[in-house]
């Protein structure tokens, strides 16, 4: 959706490693904002975006507008109707149908033979996933890690409306999901007990608010109320102030990864 940082770039990276041509797309799309969300001030660094991108033996950069993408009579939408409905689901309930919908008609338009996503947006990841398969489309999803800046915080475009003072308290975010993961690692598998140790590190900053912390099975996003026994999805939303930050790690309980 624009406002290219490095976790962006690591995309295209992996495409011009992997496929012959690569296509970046840029497109700040309307229909995935809920009404009272950050559509208007959302950052739009277009010109930047192509400087960035320019570094890159990119083919083309397609910059859709919203008369292209949604004319007039535009009445179509894309649901998926069971991972789509818990976490960002729950808490944007507009926001996957309009993913979808986006998504569905880049892949109509470019026609790719692979599409790389972030694994920062593990739901989408995995809801774009289940479009490839219920939709019959011939693409390969190629899933790439999560990129971080110094301090441990996910990179995202909506970083930039963080202050100095406040990327060091977002800093708690990522601290919180590697106590976590040290419960798990050192055989924890109660998974209210590693849900309730992050919760605790969050609310330790007085400036964090939880919007969720969930402990899934990676596959179905089903919330895991007693003992982790497979491979688990470890997510959260937080806001700082009024900015709202993701973040997530998976872990394979059987490789113990």
């Amino acid at each position: 959706m624009g406002a290219l940082h490095n976790g962006h770039l690591n995309l295209i990276e992996e495409s011009i490693k992997e496929c012959k041509n690569t296509i970046v797309s840029i497109y700040l799309n309307p229909a995935q904002f809920s009404p009272g969300e950050d559509l208007d001030k959302y950052p739009k660094t277009v010109a930047t975006d192509l400087k960035k991108i320019s570094h890159f033996k990119v083919d083309c950069v397609f910059l859709p507008n919203d008369s292209e993408m949604y004319p007039k009579g535009f009445s179509t939408q894309i649901q998926e109707n069971i991972l789509s409905s818990v976490l960002e689901g729950n808490c944007r309930p507009n926001f996957f149908a309009g993913v979808l919908t986006i998504v569905a008609k880049l892949f109509n338009i470019i026609e790719p033979t692979h599409a790389f996503f972030g694994e920062k947006d593990a739901q989408q990841l995995r809801i774009i996933e289940k479009l490839i398969t219920d939709l019959n489309y011939p693409i390969h999803i190629i899933s790439c890690p999560i990129i971080r800046e110094k301090n441990g915080i996910a990179m995202s475009s909506r970083n930039k409306y963080l202050n100095n003072a406040e990327r060091v308290i977002a800093a708690t975010i990522q601290q919180s999901l590697q106590e976590g993961k040290n419960l798990i690692i050192s055989g924890e598998r109660n998974s209210q007990i590693i849900r309730d140790k992050i919760i605790r590190t969050i609310s330790s900053e007085k400036l964090l608010r939880i919007d969720y912390v969930s402990v899934a099975d990676s596959k179905t996003l089903i919330e895991i109320s007693d003992k982790i026994e497979g491979d688990v999805l470890i997510s959260l939303a937080v806001y700082l102030n009024e900015i709202r930050l993701i973040d997530n790690f998976s872990y394979s309980v059987s490789s113990r990864r």
